[in-house]
């Protein structure tokens, strides 16, 4: 592992943390450090409750709900055109149990990842024209779909674009456009939602107007959807120190742990969870990626009839096939890996940027292995899968380097394009391919020069280990939920003893310590992907860690969860 450059926040003073009434120093300094440098706000924050929600694009989502309205008064068919992610998946399924519920004649489409791609194409709506479509709603695409709107038109197509993806130069002129990014301001409560959170306030509304006008009423209420807005939420990384996130989450978090959707509750059988415990941490890193599995290798329809399934001996059989489909995607994921990382040593040089690509590798994870590669070498990454006359490829990259900016500079070379700051996607032509990676190259070699290249560890406060409880664990946790720019805290223990260490897990790649504390039984710790540490662990050390409770055959013990190791100041 890169090494990490260690930023310990800058402690608040005794005077401004005593402000905090209520609130310990440790997770009044956190909050601090994430911007709450008002107590007041860091409260509200805390106890943040749906209510405050403040309306975006108010003039296409009135417009918006009355088309919708109009579609379900003539039975006229309409298209939930989704994405093959898990926020695509979730968005879709959110809104077509919306107008069911309203009544609609409506059906989903979410394009095959391999043969059509991402977002929205031609061919799609011309077929779903001549089947008797005619209103198309997307969910987490369309924003930059300029030319396929024209053609969706010209076949006598309305459509409704939601999405919350980056606006490009130029927008869809489709009957509604709803993304919070169009109100251009930054600190709108709602500027970061994921795209199932857009699909969640059309949904709001829409019931929100059934029920002040139609004569019978729908019996779906809004939070019972926030089990679908917290799944993709979260597996799509947006980010929870927004309030309207936070929000969102903690609501479908409440109705994720009663278990009510059967496709949930299978999902959550074969992933070995149990209902009652579920936190946003087991979405992103259990049941998300078994989501993305299935549009990943396979067909996102897989996840989607999951999410609506109401029959439990069908949803456990879909749920047993996104288990076998996300261990498949491991094993690619991981040759992929492997096999990039044999080709950046055979190189042996420093580039600013990865970028790899290869007949055989699967579309659908290519993301992951570009994701995998800039966290191992801290470059922005460029993985693609090679076609017989185009190519696509997904990227991920470091705070440093604005990819999809960059992708926006190499336009001219490119079919399509589109995403966020660190994560994007694009088509190219293969005959544009070498002009594509030297321009790419070039541009990240002028804005990376000069800079030291290597991960930052963002630690909170500096804590007596000694002093380490369970209470403040609890007190922690109020920062749930946790996720993408409302981390764990992070926190940091100087010259702390080691008594014990030892390798762990396959291949000893993980490492086990316990560390002294004074008057008191060592400390566990558990280091995941530190196991060449055994090797030459100093006698003290300086430790970055999450406090957490590890619970193991009945038994619960306080646990440092290493983010990082240094030798200490005069260790041997």
């Amino acid at each position: 592992m890169l090494p990490k450059h260690w930023v310990v926040a800058t402690p608040a003073s005794p005077d401004v943390l005593r402000r905090y009434r209520g609130i310990g120093p440790v997770l009044a300094q956190t909050l601090f450090n994430r911007g709450f440098t008002d107590p007041e706000l860091a409260r509200q924050f805390l106890d943040a409750r749906p209510g405050n929600e403040k309306s975006f694009c108010r003039a296409d989502m009135d417009k918006a709900i009355a088309r919708i309205r109009t579609a379900i008064k003539k039975n006229e068919l309409i298209i939930i055109y989704g994405d093959f992610d898990a926020d695509g998946v979730t968005s879709t399924a959110l809104l077509m149990q919306t107008l069911t519920a309203l009544g609609a004649n409506v059906k989903p489409y979410i394009p095959h990842r391999v043969d059509e791609g991402y977002g929205l194409n031609g061919a799609a709506l011309l077929k779903l024209a001549r089947d008797g479509a005619k209103l198309i709603i997307t969910v987490d695409c369309g924003i930059r779909s300029v030319e396929d709107v024209e053609e969706g038109k010209a076949v006598g197509l309305d459509i409704i674009i939601t999405d919350h993806h980056s606006i490009g130069p130029e927008i869809p002129q489709a009957y509604a456009v709803i993304n919070p990014k169009l109100e251009e301001d930054e600190s709108h409560p709602e500027y970061m939602l994921a795209g199932v959170g857009v699909a969640y306030r059309l949904a709001e509304k829409l019931l929100r107007v059934a029920n002040a006008n139609d004569r019978v009423k729908p019996r779906l209420k809004p939070e019972d959807l926030l089990d679908l807005v917290a799944i993709g939420t979260v597996a799509d990384l947006a980010p929870l120190n927004r309030t309207a996130n936070r929000t969102l989450v903690r609501g479908g978090l409440d109705i994720i742990n009663t278990a009510n959707r059967c496709g949930l509750r299978a999902l959550m059988e074969v992933a070995g969870l149990k209902p009652g415990g579920i936190s946003a941490t087991n979405i992103g890193y259990t049941l998300g990626p078994r989501i993305n599995a299935a549009g990943r290798l396979e067909s996102a329809m897989i996840a989607y009839h999951l999410m609506s399934s109401q029959d439990q001996a069908e949803a456990t059989s879909l749920a047993d096939q996104l288990q076998t489909l996300n261990i498949q995607r491991q094993d690619l994921t991981r040759a992929a890996q492997e096999l990039i990382r044999d080709r950046i040593e055979a190189q042996q040089s420093d580039v600013p940027l990865i970028f790899a690509s290869d007949r055989n590798f699967r579309p659908g994870i290519v993301g992951l292995v570009a994701g995998r590669l800039t966290e191992e070498y801290f470059r922005p990454t460029v993985v693609m899968e090679e076609g017989d006359t185009e190519s696509r490829a997904s990227c991920r990259s470091i705070p440093q380097f604005d990819i999809t900016r960059a992708l926006d500079q190499c336009a001219d070379l490119l079919v399509r394009h589109g995403g966020h700051a660190q994560a994007a996607g694009f088509t190219v032509l293969n005959q544009n391919i070498p002009a594509l990676r030297q321009r790419l190259t070039e541009l990240a070699h002028d804005r990376l020069a000069g800079q030291e290249l290597r991960p930052t560890l963002e630690i909170d406060a500096d804590a007596d280990i000694h002093h380490l409880s369970e209470a403040l664990v609890a007190e922690l946790a109020l920062l749930e939920p946790t996720g993408h720019l409302n981390a764990v805290p992070i926190l940091m223990s100087r010259t702390a003893r080691v008594l014990e260490c030892r390798t762990v897990g396959k291949e000893g790649g993980h490492l086990k310590l316990k560390l002294a504390r004074a008057g008191q039984p060592p400390l566990d710790a558990i280091g995941f992907g530190l196991g060449e540490w055994a090797g030459h662990m100093p006698d003290r050390i300086d430790v970055a860690y999450q406090l957490e409770i590890n619970e193991w055959n009945g038994y619960r013990n306080l646990q440092l969860n290493l983010q990082d190791i240094r030798p200490a100041n005069g260790s041997r």
